[in-house]
């Protein structure tokens, strides 16, 4: 499947990722891009270079609008849907979490499985796998670890499309990104990530705080990496229908990341450890990166430390630190 003459539908296209989706797509020759974000976690601001280009149009509307999202389906051949609540979101307003995170992919899937879109590509996460019995993590594992409702409605999210895909034919990929970190994540928010955090507090003279031990690791992917492997699934002509981890493969401690993004702000603060709290209760990621590599054809690019310098040089530019 080539994007010549594709007109595209993304939800939360202004938001971390989908604005990275956005800009690669751009470089290819697309047809038509509709971005559709409430701006409850995007950022017009996001999409900023993405709007000097006349084939993206950006609607501020909610997933949950059923006839805003028919209209805009019966024009797109692909969809990209990445529009989701954060997991502490999640946790703080369930009510709020069922609507996004499962009431409107639902009539979403089911509006793309009876217009005959070519091809879904659904964001779901890694958080799906809880904590992980084995690893590296792959696809086959089992979801019963996960005790979020982030997850939960990620892997709802799956289940309806492979569904579809055997009630309708639908074809679908579903992407399991691991710990996406980069530019234009949430610096605003009430649901900042630690890197974040991190940066604040060093740039205020104050120590990066990990809770716990600094021996939890995860699989840190950087956006563009993430991004890119969203632009190679809806790309791909193969009728597929199935999941696919995107992560790098390597699982770094958070001690060990404190450590590269105190270098990478030029600090020499030591990190200050405090009781874990009961928020986080996985204490290890790392992706199985066969299947992509194998299949989609995807690999990450960007070590750890490259994206996270990025991510500083990004983050004083809109902090101003």
């Amino acid at each position: 499947m080539a994007y010549s003459d594709k007109v595209i539908l993304i939800t939360g296209g202004a938001g971390f990722i989908g604005s990275a989706v956005i800009e690669q797509l751009l470089k290819t020759d697309v047809s038509q891009i509709y971005a559709v974000d409430n701006l409850v976690r995007g950022r017009k601001e996001n999409l900023k270079s993405a709007f000097l280009d006349d084939r993206i149009e950006f609607i501020e509307g909610d997933i949950c609008d059923r006839p805003l999202m028919e209209r805009l389906l019966s024009e797109a051949d692909i969809l990209i849907h990445l529009a989701a609540l954060r997991i502490r979101h999640c946790i703080a307003e369930p009510e709020i979490a069922f609507q996004i995170m499962f009431q409107a992919p639902f009539d979403l899937f089911c509006l793309a499985a009876k217009s005959a879109i070519e091809r879904v590509v659904s964001a779901s996460s890694s958080s799906i796998y809880g904590q992980a019995d084995w690893y590296p993590t792959g696809e086959r594992h089992h979801p019963y670890n996960d005790e979020t409702f982030y997850g939960a409605g990620k892997l709802f999210n799956e289940g309806m499309l492979r569904v579809l895909a055997n009630t309708h034919g639908l074809n679908f990929i579903a992407l399991r990104p691991f710990n996406v970190y980069g530019p234009r994540m949430d610096i605003h928010g009430a649901y900042t990530e630690v890197m974040v955090r991190w940066m604040e507090r060093i740039a205020s003279g104050k120590n990066p705080i990990i809770y716990g031990d600094g021996k939890q690791s995860m699989d840190f992917t950087y956006v563009d990496d993430v991004a890119r492997a969203f632009v190679i699934a809806a790309s791909n002509s193969a009728p597929l229908a199935g999941a696919f981890n995107v992560g790098t493969g390597i699982s770094t401690s958070l001690g060990e990341l404190a450590r590269v993004v105190t270098c990478a702000m030029g600090s020499a603060l030591p990190v200050e450890y405090q009781a874990a709290t009961n928020v986080a209760s996985v204490e290890r990621r790392q992706a199985d990166i066969n299947l992509a590599r194998d299949i989609l054809g995807f690999e990450a690019h960007i070590g750890l430390e490259e994206g996270v310098n990025k991510l500083v040089k990004w983050w004083r530019t809109e902090t101003g630190y």
